[in-house]
This record gives C-alpha cells, sequence and structure tokens, in this order.
C-alpha cells in the first residue's frame, strides 16, 4: 500500500467515530421521521401507511397546532432581534482596551455556559414569579410588578429574556469580528470629522456584516427549536401563551405517543426553518459586505 493511501486511510479511521454517529444517530433518524410521517405510528403497533393524513390533521383539525406556530414565530421575532443587539452591544464595550477587561469577558460569557439548562429555567421562574425576587426589588422602589409569567400578554416576552441572556456565544463572535476591524477605517474617518454614530453605521457594522449574518441565521435555527424555557417555566401556560412549536411535537410523541402525527409535525418545522434560512440569505445580498465580493 502506498504512502498516500496509508494516510488517507488513517485520516478516514479517525472520523470513523463521527462519520458512524452521524449515519446511526442524525441522518437515520431523519430519513425515518420523513417515512412516518405519512403512517399512524405509536411505537407499540406497526406502522400504518395513511398518505398525507396526518398533514391533513395538523392543518384542520389540530386546535394547537396554529396558536403553538404562531407562538414560536412571535418568540423568534422577540429572542433573535434583542439577543443579537445585546451581543453586540456588550462585545463593543468589552473591545476597548481596559485592565482586566479579560475577567470581564470570562464573566459574561458565562450564562452561555449553563444556558438552556433546566436548572437555569427553574432559577428565572423563582426570578419572575409573582412574589419572586424581580416584583420584591420594583416593591422597594414603590412599583406594583406585573405577574410577568401568569400574564398572557407578557409571559411570552418574560421567557425570551432567558434566551436573550444567553447571549455569550454570540457576542465572543462578535467581540472575534471587531477586533479584525482595520484601525485605519476609524482614524480616516476621524480625520473626515465623522461621529461615532456615523463610524458605527458606516464602518464597523458594514464590516462585521458576514459575522451578523452567521449569528442571524445560527440564534434564529435556535429559537425556532427553543424548548426547555418554556416547558419548564411555565408548561405552555397561561392560557397556551407560551406553548411553542416544540412543545406541541413532545407532547404528541411522548405524551400521546402519536409518533407519526409528531414526526409530520417535525417535518413542517424543518420546512418552515428552511424556509425563513433562505429569506436571510438571499436579502443578504443586499446588506452584507464582504472585501472580496462575495467570491
Amino acid at each position: 500500500m502506498s504512502y498516500n493511501k496509508k494516510r488517507n486511510l488513517m485520516g478516514y479511521l479517525y472520523i470513523s467515530p463521527w462519520i458512524i454517529g452521524f449515519l446511526i444517530f442524525t441522518l437515520y433518524p431523519f430519513a425515518m421521521t420523513f417515512i412516518y410521517s405519512f403512517c399512524n405510528y405509536s411505537i407499540t403497533k406497526s406502522p400504518v401507511f395513511i398518505g398525507l393524513g396526518n398533514y391533513i390533521t395538523m392543518f384542520t383539525k389540530d386546535m394547537y397546532f396554529w396558536p403553538s406556530l404562531i407562538n414560536t414565530i412571535k418568540y423568534v421575532l422577540m429572542t433573535v432581534p434583542l439577543k443579537l443587539c445585546f451581543a453586540l452591544f456588550v462585545a463593543m464595550i468589552l473591545n476597548i482596551d481596559i485592565k482586566g477587561v479579560n475577567v470581564f469577558r470570562t464573566t459574561y460569557y458565562l450564562p452561555s455556559i449553563f444556558g438552556g439548562s433546566v436548572a437555569l429555567s427553574v432559577i428565572w421562574k423563582f426570578l419572575f414569579m409573582d412574589n419572586g425576587i424581580m416584583n420584591k426589588f420594583l416593591s422597594y422602589f414603590h412599583i406594583h410588578g406585573p405577574s410577568w409569567l401568569g400574564n398572557p400578554h407578557i409571559s411570552l416576552f418574560t421567557i425570551s429574556l432567558l434566551s436573550v441572556w444567553e447571549f455569550g456565544s454570540s457576542m465572543v463572535i462578535f467581540l472575534a469580528a471587531l477586533k479584525q476591524v482595520p484601525n485605519e477605517l476609524y482614524e480616516a474617518s476621524m480625520l473626515d470629522g465623522a461621529s461615532k454614530i456615523r463610524r458605527f453605521f458606516s464602518i464597523t457594522l458594514p464590516m462585521i456584516s458576514p459575522v451578523l449574518l452567521f449569528n442571524l441565521v445560527m440564534q434564529t435555527i435556535n429559537a425556532f427549536q427553543e424548548f426547555t424555557g418554556p416547558y419548564v417555566i411555565t408548561g405552555g401556560g397561561p392560557m397556551n401563551s407560551t406553548y411553542v412549536y416544540s412543545m406541541l411535537i413532545y407532547d404528541n410523541a411522548f405524551r400521546y405517543f402519536r409518533m407519526g402525527y409528531s414526526s409530520a409535525l417535525s417535518w413542517i418545522l424543518f420546512l418552515l426553518i428552511l424556509i425563513v434560512t433562505v429569506i436571510i440569505f438571499k436579502s443578504s445580498n443586499t446588506w452584507v459586505y464582504y472585501e472580496n465580493g462575495g467570491r
């Protein structure tokens, strides 16, 4: 066996655990959910082919389908812009060279390490419950705090704040991009008398726009799949105001054992995320700047 063949074989052996894991735990379930989405399947019985029955049911008979989908879209629209703005704001602050800035960078990243966990969701629940820490803090200023989790008009927004708080990963990526912006551009703009706001919109945003696109796509995909926060904090209430689409998939799969129907719901979510992602990429031609013209 030649040297090149031995080297290629070693390479395949090194990556074989990932390939095997991908085939078994990702590609195979992905393909099977597509097949089961056309079946009446409950684990205990063999799948029965019913054609488009599951899809017709979800669009015409499922009373939770449209409300959960609307709640999910609202959650995405509230969470993603807030999270990206906050992450960029903190990244710009941490981009300033001050003493001990590395400590602040580590501290601000900590929420993302614990983010999405059940424990953190429980803490968030106690923080915003009617007699929680937030309302007690407001009472010191003689402000009667609202029912953050009991009011259907603000409960989804309260839960979205948990996701915004987990801004660390986006912030680190923004921070790396900010450090790549040439100082010569800022120096030249200052000589021309450009204000800080003008420099931000004319230099900073265009130069980091490829990273902004990356964060936008990743955070949008994550937001569409949100489950832990709404499930642990409110269980979908009050009045189903926080009942998101992932909870509908979970309930049908593991509470009612309607695996076929749950698979169909999962594929609708997949197609929705795919469409939104394609739209974002198509729109990026008008607002993302590449130094090499995108080649």
